[in-house]
């Protein structure tokens, strides 16, 4: 077997329920050789169990906390295995299709990318509507002199069979952690991934850091992948998506990029701040009102619930703070085997 040049390092995004199906579409689109290190942190028990058989039968790399992760912090634990020339972060509830990896290693190749996004769509069917197609993410300085950030996603909600011939690789200046290959080399320039951006535009950060350092980030839209975002889909997604998307974490990651990046606290950051919780307010309390209506819905019931569901969540991201363990995941590895050998285990 060919050696690997790519790491694929699994982290969880914002739910647990989607990782099966996430982890089975890697492997069975997936053509040319990887390794893999999947990050699991504080899965329900099925899926730590299901993790724990196919880490066995696959031979890839599992690392375990008991506690939940920053998606930053959770990367770099991943990050850290990797003895590849590239890797590529994929979120846990990310499908993939035939030749998507492929693609993206070609590209790196040809070009000498730094950071190569892939064509990334969103919702099911899969593969059908555009999430992202490159994008901008720079800073510019307004007449007051104000440094200011400029942030655009190419394409989004536009049909893939309507842009497709459209989109040609190209130098962009953006790419997203959903799916992302990068150039192991550049953590040399770079460091690891700035872990007080706890939850959100960790990508922009990382990609003006990147640029920054004199590389390069492309776009290649022969590699097609699919976020598929949804609401929790078992009670034990509900702890961690709620956290997830706290306001304290939002607001830490917020500041974290205006003071790092010297930016002005302009009309970008108020709109950010009026919008917090409302992944939480659109995933858990507004279908919690509908079916407690009867589908009628209800903004004085929603109101209210909201009112009981901020202080229960600053508790939980509190808890989360103050009594997590600063710990290493256990790390468990099993011997690689070739594409052969995993289809005659799968088979017996």
């Amino acid at each position: 077997m060919t050696h690997p040049i790519v790491t694929l390092i699994v982290a969880p995004r914002e739910r647990f329920s989607y990782a099966r199906t996430s982890l089975e579409s890697l492997y069975e689109h997936t053509q040319i050789p990887f390794k893999l290190v999947y990050v699991d942190g504080n899965s329900p028990k099925p899926l730590k169990s299901y993790l724990e058989e196919q880490a066995q039968l696959k031979g890839f790399e599992l690392l375990r906390t008991e506690h939940y992760l920053y998606p930053n912090q959770a990367r770099n634990f991943g990050l850290r295995q990797v003895d590849t020339k590239y890797l590529v972060f994929v979120d846990n509830d990310v499908v993939v299709s035939p030749g998507w990896l492929k693609a993206l290693v070609q590209c790196a190749e040809e070009t000498n990318a730094a950071v190569v996004g892939p064509l990334m769509c969103q919702h099911q069917p899969l593969h059908q509507e555009i999430h992202f197609a490159g994008g901008e993410s720079h800073i510019w300085v307004d007449k007051l002199g104000r440094r200011r950030l400029r942030e655009k996603m190419l394409y989004q909600g536009k049909q893939v069979n309507e842009m497709l011939s459209q989109l040609k690789r190209t130098a962009t200046e953006l790419a997203e952690f959903h799916c992302v290959l990068v150039r192991r080399s550049i953590f040399e320039k770079t460091g690891q991934l700035d872990e007080a951006m706890l939850n959100t535009k960790e990508h922009l950060d990382f990609c003006m850091t990147v640029r920054a350092a004199g590389e390069t980030v492309y776009f290649e839209p022969d590699a097609l992948v699919t976020y598929v975002p949804g609401p929790p889909q078992e009670w034990a997604d509900v702890h961690y998506y709620m956290l997830r998307w706290s306001d304290e974490w939002t607001l830490a990651s917020l500041k974290r990029l205006q003071e790092k990046w010297s930016l002005s606290e302009d009309g970008y950051f108020k709109t950010k701040y009026k919008q917090l919780g409302w992944r939480r307010y659109g995933a858990l309390i507004d279908p919690l009102v509908r079916k407690l209506t009867f589908g009628v819905g209800s903004s004085f019931l929603a109101r209210a619930i909201a009112k009981l569901e901020h202080p229960l969540n600053r508790y939980l991201t509190r808890r989360h703070r103050t009594g997590r363990r600063q710990m290493q995941p256990t790390v468990t590895k099993f011997p690689s085997l070739s594409s052969a050998e995993r289809s005659v285990d799968a088979a017996g």
